[in-house]
Order: C-alpha cells, then sequence, then structure tokens
C-alpha cells in the first residue's frame, strides 16, 4: 500500500508516518518544510524503516498538487492519503481573534484537507482506496475558547460525512479519525506562559478562561489524554482494516464523549441512509 500522509515532521503525523512503515505500507510523508523532517528521519530510523519525505504545503494549490503527480510517477499508483496537517487556534474568543488568523486556520484545517482529498481521488478511485482524515471531538462537541478551530473540525466533518457514500460507490473508503486530548503534542499543551498571556487579553472573559484551564488541567484530564503514538495505530488500523467505519473514536474516553451528543457514533446509520439517496441498497 502507497499510503501519503500529510504533516509528518512533528505530532500525530509523524507517529503516523512511523507506525505506518512499520506496519509494512509504503510511506510518502510529506510537510511543508522537509527542511525540518530530522526529527521524523530520527524517529524512522529508530524503528528501523524508511520513508519516502516530500513537500506538501497544504494551503498551496501547486505544490500539492506537484506532490501528488510526483508520487504517481515514482510508483504508479496511490492506496491511501492521511489528511493530518494542521495547526491550533486557541483565543480568548472568537470577537477577539481578528479575521485573518480565522481565515488562517479554515485555509489549513479544512480547505487544506479538501484540496489535498481532491487532488488524490482520481488515483483513489483507481486503487479502490483509502481517504482517512485526522479530526478532533471539537468537530463534534465545541470547545470554549477554540471557536475557530471547532469550526473548521465541524466544516471537515461535514465534507467527508457527505463525500463518504459517494467515495464508497466508486470503491473508496472515507474514515474521520476523532482523537480527544493528545498529551505528547502542541495541540495537547497549555504551558503557563500561554495561560499567562491569553487569559491577559482575554478581557471580559478572563474569568471564563481561567475555570476552563482549570477544568483542562483536572481531574480527568489525564483518564482523557492519550499519546501520539495510541492515535498513529489508530490511524494505520483505519487504513488497513477491511471495513472501517466512517467516523473512528481513538479511546473509550473519545467514544464516551462523543456519545454524549451523538446517536449514531460511529456515522454508520447516516452512511447507509445516504447510500440509498444515490441508488445503493437498503
Amino acid at each position: 500500500m502507497i499510503a501519503l500522509i500529510t504533516g509528518t515532521s512533528s505530532g500525530i503525523g509523524l507517529a503516523t508516518a512511523v507506525t505506518a512503515a512499520r506496519a509494512g505500507l509504503t510511506v510518502v510523508a510529506t510537510m511543508r518544510d522537509p527542511g525540518r523532517a530530522g526529527p521524523l528521519l530520527d524517529e524512522a530510523a529508530r524503528a528501523g524503516v524508511t520513508v519516502d519525505v516530500r513537500r506538501l504545503d497544504v494551503t498551496d494549490p501547486a505544490s500539492a498538487a506537484e506532490c501528488v503527480e510526483a508520487v504517481r510517477r515514482a510508483y504508479g499508483r496511490l492506496d491511501a492519503v492521511v489528511n493530518n496537517a494542521g495547526i491550533s487556534n486557541f483565543d480568548p474568543t472568537m470577537e477577539m481573534s481578528t479575521l485573518e488568523n480565522l481565515r488562517a486556520n479554515l485555509e489549513v484545517n479544512f480547505f487544506g484537507v479538501i484540496a489535498v482529498s481532491r487532488l488524490a481521488m482520481p488515483l483513489l478511485r483507481a486503487a479502490r482506496g483509502r481517504l482517512v482524515t485526522v479530526g478532533s471531538v471539537h468537530g463534534v462537541v465545541g470547545q470554549p475558547f477554540n471557536e475557530a478551530y471547532s469550526a473548521a473540525k465541524f466544516a471537515v466533518e461535514g465534507f467527508l460525512e457527505s463525500l463518504a457514500p459517494v467515495a464508497a460507490a466508486h470503491g473508496v473508503t472515507v474514515s474521520v479519525v476523532v482523537p480527544g486530548f493528545v498529551t505528547d503534542t502542541g495541540f495537547g499543551r497549555f504551558p503557563t506562559i500561554n495561560r499567562a498571556t491569553i487569559q491577559a487579553a482575554s478581557g471580559p472573559y478572563a474569568g471564563a478562561f481561567a475555570d476552563y484551564i482549570d477544568w483542562v488541567r483536572g481531574p480527568g484530564w489525564e483518564k482523557a489524554g492519550q499519546s501520539r503514538w495510541e492515535v498513529a495505530e489508530v490511524v494505520v488500523r483505519a487504513l488497513t482494516d477491511e471495513s472501517p467505519p466512517f467516523r473512528i473514536p481513538t479511546s473509550d474516553w473519545v467514544a464516551g464523549y462523543l456519545a454524549r451528543k451523538l446517536a449514531d457514533p460511529d456515522g454508520s446509520v447516516v452512511q447507509a441512509m445516504a447510500r440509498t439517496w444515490i441508488g445503493g441498497p437498503e
């Protein structure tokens, strides 16, 4: 299996690239700046595997198109894509962030997913392959002080839920892997300096922000949190399992968290219903 993974210079992307290579996949590990590939290559060497590092900036259509075409030329096929590249946007509230920051968040976390998925889809159809995207619990349950990030992840869920039955009719399996709090990445850390800086800029929301951070760091944190390597194992299962569901929580805690809102936690009921709208069986 030839798998292209975005955002592999650190975090979940790095762990997924190494875990996928260890599972026997041929990994095209992409990142905006290949000069930052050192940690990935060191981790791959420690694991006794190799990865093919290539440049792909999800916000640059020419870069994405060039990378996908280069993979086609090099390998003759593309069996799987993992949309992982993303940025965090932790602001006091939407009204205190700039529109420029909000648009930048959507550009990476939402439009970047669309751009790569669209470019890869013809090759995935030919291979009857997999399109896997790293989502977030924030894409199902809105999170205070994470309005822009939650909005982008909600948009990703809606886009892929709509795409999945159509892609399935053409042999492509679409899944969203849903992690919760990942404790060993930049997304999962709340350094004191960030808390102090953000709280100082929070104006009338400073008290609510302090309470929120206390909740995040509260007794349930260790139970809710997991490592990037645990998430990576779930992503690789989504690539290799015979018939993965649309929505895949990465832990029992995440599954319980989603179940508070969703009557259809893994998306199978909605997907079965949607397939009938495009001529599929009931």
